[in-house]
């Protein structure tokens, strides 16, 4: 449905993209993460025909986008991060200007528009004016509007950024029902949204494509090993001897803070029967705060991928 072959772009000496390639299938929503600077907006500009490659191949529902653009953008609906509007035009009004643009036969434009309105939710809206709608109320506008001519891939930059959480909440909802049977491409620095968003999470930072996977599929791959984490009113070599004594906690980190308490971690091995019992029973005695056991996280991966990649680039640069 969607296929990204090695595109690169250079801006002057900047590297934007290097060599990113994926591919999306009819039904899945794809999450694109990375830092500022990534590269994210110059592969969705890419993808979207805004930004000619230096070189690699795009391909649209089987069309070639570098080839044929035009004819590529008819099967793609696309939601930029800061949707273009006409403030002075309603909701409707603006919409069938966007069925217009986009080429949609005019017996069809209403009942297009009259769809994409309901869909998305906007129908009470729909003679009001663009200028005087909500961001949250905009941004169901500019949904409506990728979808108006129902393409089977869609692209979403940051759909929800600078929404209040009821926005938020309903944003989600409208994404996962638009979704269906289309291959969706999801920016976003929000890594609770993505979580709950998408099947599959592709990490990209300095141009590169650094993972490619499901949530779990990339945590239990880079997430690294549970982590014990432990406050006690305790001696720090005391509570470091009784740590290293307990099978399955590997090494130990203590740090004591002035107030006297003392904030350890161990990793845990994720497959060791009864370690729980096991440390809290070296801890007998002394007096806790906290005794937990953190399972890695997405955001957890996401961190050590950037600074792996980071400490990489710096070795190079070094080198």
């Amino acid at each position: 449905m969607l296929l990204v072959r090695e595109i690169s772009k250079r801006f002057g000496p900047v590297h934007a993209v290097r060599g990113v390639s994926f591919d999306l299938q009819p039904g899945e929503i794809v999450g694109l993460l990375g830092p500022n600077g990534a590269g994210k907006t110059t592969t969705i500009r890419t993808i979207a025909g805004l930004v000619a490659p230096d070189r690699g191949a795009v391909t649209i529902n089987g069309i070639d986008a570098i080839a044929s653009p035009m004819h590529a953008k008819a099967h793609l609906g696309y939601l930029p991060e800061a949707a273009p509007f006409h403030p002075e035009m309603t909701a409707r009004a603006y919409l069938m200007y966007r069925a217009a643009l986009a080429a949609l036969p005019r017996s069809s434009q209403k009942s297009a528009v009259a769809r994409c309105l309901d869909q998305c939710r906007i129908t009470d809206v729909a003679r009001q004016r663009l200028g005087t709608l909500s961001k949250g109320y905009r941004q169901r506008v500019g949904l409506a509007a990728a979808l108006l001519h129902d393409p089977p891939v869609l692209i979403l930059d940051e759909p929800t950024d600078g929404l209040d959480p009821s926005q938020v909440q309903l944003t989600r909802e409208l994404v996962k029902g638009s979704a269906q049977g289309r291959a969706t491409l999801l920016s976003s620095h929000v890594l609770s949204e993505v979580e709950r968003l998408c099947s599959r999470v592709i990490v990209i930072a300095g141009g590169r494509l650094l993972a490619d996977g499901s949530p779990d599929g990339l945590v239990a791959d880079h997430g690294g090993p549970p982590v014990v984490s432990i406050q006690a009113k305790a001696d720090s070599e005391t509570l470091r001897r009784r740590l290293a004594s307990v099978a399955g906690l590997g090494r130990v980190r203590a740090t004591k803070h002035d107030d006297g308490w003392v904030h350890a971690q161990a990793d845990a091995d994720p497959h060791k029967a009864g370690l729980p019992s096991a440390v809290a029973e070296a801890l007998a005695g002394m007096m806790l705060r906290e005794l937990s056991f953190q399972k890695p996280s997405l955001e957890a991966v996401f961190t050590r991928l950037i600074e792996m990649d980071a400490a990489g680039t710096n070795s190079e640069a070094r080198s």
